[in-house]
This record gives structure tokens, C-alpha cells and sequence, in this order.
């Protein structure tokens, strides 16, 4: 497989150095339903491929807390794109052979596998496999012409082509089956941006998009003739003071031993000559004027740092990574310092480097930030967590995965 893949990579090396210019319209429309065609059969090796691995449990041996999290940190993906494409691996998977034959000849679209796919488990969950079968050939059929949404649709109406007396059972299954794929992809992502905002992503079921309109819509309202704010606006303030209503009521879980709270990080200069920026827990940067109506209603607690950034004193000693010495860890750390891991702060516990019935203080040079997954993980395999000489942490992977055993480092978070 690897030597068949290297030809192919050095044909489309080739193809990929011709000039597009020198070809006439006929021949460069012929190029791009081949390239297309070689695309979908290339996506069928590969998700093929996704789901051995997922199976074995690679990613978890590798040190990763899930298949998607491994694939982004492997292929440099997206975090929606590697969920999406592993999705879309257990899918095809269980897909009847058809779809899969037809995935591997190019003859449909990963894409449109997925309806098909999806179709073929209602019809066949309601009407038996025979009836599935001749779904899916009718859908394979129509896949020349309709792209995936409108597959969808049609595939929706299928037993009106192959058994209109099921179609009443067919329609209440494929009800069951809308219920259960809203159940499935419903997710949100919060991805920085390259300015520091945060890109707001992702998809609700009925119940949570009801609820979310609900508390919105009042305070998404036009706050008057002179309010200039478009809708979008509207709605992105009308979220922040949904979160400000619910931070109020105290009754949010702790978050890492601490209270749901905002936490920013500013120098004493900055703050009382009220010219100085700051920066929030999840490493995002605020402006002088944000941070000033901040601290006019928050608690301040004192942190010094050395000239490197390091945490050199927190207030008072306690005797649990906890309150100051935490904090202090969110700032060296950011989040899970494990390498390729990306969760924040609040997802994450602290752990001694040495442990505590070991000896071990508890001390800013003793600890480090690490999320559930990966705090089982150190205590589970070989991999050794150490802080490097410029006293951040770094981890040294088992001489199975890594025979020269580099110390790595995890790059999600650093914030210079």
C-alpha cells in the first residue's frame, strides 16, 4: 500500500508542475472531475485507514485522549476537521459494501456516501436489509446528478420508490434516526484567532437552540432608535450578558478548585497608571479600558514575576495546588501541559511532580497543570514529566515510542 501510494504521489507531483494554461477548456474540465474522482478514492483509503486506528486504539497509546486529538496534532488539522473526519470513518464503515464500492471507485462523494449511508441504516432498521440494498442502489444512481443535500432529501422519501406501504414506518424511523444524528453532532468549538478573538462554531439540537434563543432574543432586542449595532452584534452581546447572569449566581461548578470566575493578568504599573493591556487565563489579550472596568469590580491578588515571566510568588503558602499556587500554574502552563493537548485551564487538575507521599512539596517547581486524561495517562505509562531549564515543563516519551527519548513540549499555549 505504501509503495503504490509513494507512484501515485510522485504522478500528481508531476501533474501538479504542468501548466494549467497550456491545455485547452475541454481537457482542463476532463482534469478536474479526475482530480475529483481520484479525491474521493483517495478519502476512501484513508478513511479506512482512520478507523484501523481508531479500532486499535493507537492515539490513546500515543498519549492522546482521543482519535480526533491525535489526528489534529498528527496531520495539523483542524479540531473540527479531525472530529468530522473520523465521524465520517465510523460511518463508511458501517456503510453497506455498496456504498463503500462506489466511495472506492470515485463514483460518489464522501459526502454523499454519508447520506447514503445514513438512509440506508433507516430504511434498513425499518424495512430489512433488501429493502436497503435497492435504497442504495437507487441513491447510487442518483448521486450523479444531486448533490449530498439534496441525496439527503431524497433518500428522506425512499420508500416511496421502493416500498411506498412502508413509507409511513420508513418516515417515523427516519424521525428516530434525525433525532439521533441531532444527538450525535451536536458539539460547539471555541477556536482562537490569530488577533486574539475567539471564533464561535458549532451546532444545537432543538431543545438546546430553543433554549439559547429563549434567553437571547430579550437581550438581543435594538436597546433603542439610536442603537447602531447590526444583529449579529445584538446576539454576540446578548451571550456575554447570559454569561455575566449566570457567573453572578455563584452556583456554577468549581472550576479546577477554584470558582467559575474570569481570571486576567496585568503588571501593577500598567493597572494604576490605567494605560497597561491584560490577559485572560486562556491566553487572550484585553484592551487598557477592558481592563480597568474589570478591576473595578474584582478582587485583585498580588503575583510577582521574574524577568522571564516566571511565577516567583504568589501571596501565601498552601499546602494543596490550590487558590494562589494554582493560578500561578495557569500562568506558567496555560492549560494541559502535555505536549499536543489543548485543553484550557478550567478543564484542567495540577499534579506534584514528585508526588506528595513521595516527598514531594508542594511548590510552584514541584507541580504542573495537566487534564484528567493525561494526569491518568503519567500515572498509567512511561512517560516522564520534568521542568526544563527554563522552568516550564517538559515531558519525555517511553523509549518504545521514542528510542532517543527528546523531551517534548506542548506549543498550544504559549503566549510569546
Amino acid at each position: 500500500m505504501i509503495d503504490e501510494l509513494t507512484r501515485a504521489e510522485s504522478a500528481v507531483a508531476t501533474c501538479a508542475d504542468a501548466s494549467a494554461w497550456a491545455h485547452s477548456e475541454h481537457d482542463l474540465i476532463a482534469v478536474l472531475d479526475a482530480t475529483h474522482r481520484l479525491q474521493q478514492r483517495l478519502a476512501a483509503v484513508q478513511l479506512a485507514v482512520v478507523r484501523e486506528l481508531d479500532g486499535r486504539g493507537t492515539a490513546v497509546a500515543q498519549g492522546a485522549s482521543s482519535t480526533a486529538v491525535w489526528l489534529r496534532h498528527r496531520l495539523r488539522l483542524d479540531v473540527s476537521a479531525a472530529r468530522r473526519l473520523v465521524g465520517l470513518a465510523a460511518s463508511v464503515d458501517v456503510a453497506p459494501p455498496a456504498v463503500r464500492a462506489a466511495l472506492a471507485s470515485g463514483a460518489v462523494s464522501v459526502e454523499q456516501a454519508r447520506a447514503i449511508a445514513d438512509t440506508a441504516a433507516t430504511v434498513s432498521a425499518s424495512a430489512g436489509a433488501e429493502v436497503a440494498d435497492k435504497a442504495v442502489g437507487v441513491l447510487v444512481e442518483w448521486a450523479e446528478q444531486l448533490d449530498p443535500t439534496l441525496l439527503r432529501r431524497m433518500g428522506s422519501r425512499i420508500l416511496d420508490h421502493v416500498a411506498p406501504d412502508l413509507a409511513d414506518a420508513a418516515a417515523a424511523a427516519a424521525l428516530a434516526a434525525e433525532a439521533a444524528r441531532a444527538a450525535r453532532d451536536r458539539h460547539v468549538t471555541i477556536s482562537t484567532q490569530t488577533d486574539g478573538r475567539l471564533r464561535l462554531t458549532g451546532t444545537l439540537d432543538a431543545e438546546s437552540a430553543a433554549l439559547l434563543r429563549a434567553a437571547i432574543d430579550p437581550l438581543s432586542t435594538p436597546a433603542g432608535p439610536d442603537d447602531t449595532r447590526c444583529a449579529g452584534q445584538r446576539r454576540h452581546d446578548a451571550l456575554a450578558d447570559v454569561c455575566r447572569l449566570a457567573l453572578r449566581t455563584g452556583e456554577l461548578p468549581e472550576s479546577g478548585g477554584d470558582p467559575a470566575q474570569v481570571v486576567v493578568t496585568t503588571s501593577y504599573d500598567a493597572l494604576a497608571g490605567q494605560v497597561g493591556a491584560g490577559a485572560l487565563d486562556l491566553g487572550l489579550h484585553l484592551t487598557p479600558d477592558t481592563v480597568r472596568r474589570l478591576a473595578c469590580d474584582a478582587a485583585v491578588l498580588p503575583a510577582v514575576l521574574g524577568g522571564a515571566g516566571q511565577v516567583l510568588d504568589v501571596g501565601r503558602q498552601r499546602r494543596l495546588i490550590t487558590g494562589p499556587l494554582r493560578r500561578a500554574l495557569v500562568l506558567r502552563d496555560g492549560g494541559c501541559a502535555f505536549p499536543g493537548c489543548d485543553r484550557p485551564p478550567r478543564w484542567c487538575a495540577t499534579r506534584h511532580i514528585r508526588h506528595w507521599a513521595d516527598g514531594g512539596p508542594t511548590s510552584l517547581d514541584n507541580a504542573v497543570l495537566l487534564c484528567g486524561h493525561h494526569h491518568r495517562h503519567l500515572h498509567q505509562t512511561e512517560w516522564v514529566v520534568r521542568l526544563g531549564g527554563d522552568s516550564r515543563p517538559e515531558f519525555v516519551p517511553p523509549a518504545w515510542l521514542d528510542p532517543g527519548q527528546l523531551p517534548r513540549r506542548n506549543h498550544y499555549h504559549r503566549r510569546t
